[in-house]
């Protein structure tokens, strides 16, 4: 496993949903990166602003997919491959949610060994077999040049 980096990780996400409402939210996180196997790893904190809560998040980039995994109270792992649909479970306290997205577009802008990249993702999300929105998600990672922060 090579070093780890602090990073900064800025999210982007917007959604429309199944009755045509618009959303979009902004976050960012200090985290660390590192490369292992041709993949990037990113880990950070995802903070929910509803709840206040922050939840572990890694991301596992490579030239041809990402996957996003949680555990915390909430348990997920979520794949992204450009032309097909993967399926998965969220699991919370209050019941399992079967989750599917259908990846549209993925574009992975990174160096092999480079803390810095951006990935950015469009997809449809299917919440117990039924259409839930059509997403856009826009990552971008770079180093932290505030490292004494942490």
């Amino acid at each position: 496993m090579s070093e780890q980096n602090p990073v900064v990780v800025r999210v982007k996400g917007s959604f429309r949903d199944a009755e045509g409402r618009e959303d979009e939210i902004l976050t960012v996180a200090k985290g660390r990166h590192y490369f292992h196997r041709d993949k990037h790893y990113v880990l950070y904190d995802d903070e929910d602003l509803q709840q206040g809560t922050k939840t572990p998040t890694v991301l596992k980039i490579g030239q041809e997919a990402m996957t996003l995994l949680r555990h915390s109270s909430v348990e997920q792992e979520q794949r992204f491959e450009r032309g097909t649909e993967k399926r998965s479970t969220y699991r919370t306290p209050y019941g399992n949610i079967d989750l599917a997205v259908r990846t549209e577009e993925l574009s992975v802008h990174y160096e092999d060994g480079e803390a810095e990249g951006i990935v950015d993702i469009r997809y449809d999300l299917f919440v117990n077999g039924a259409f839930q929105s059509s997403n856009r998600l826009h990552i971008e990672i770079e180093e932290d040049r505030n490292k004494q922060d942490k």
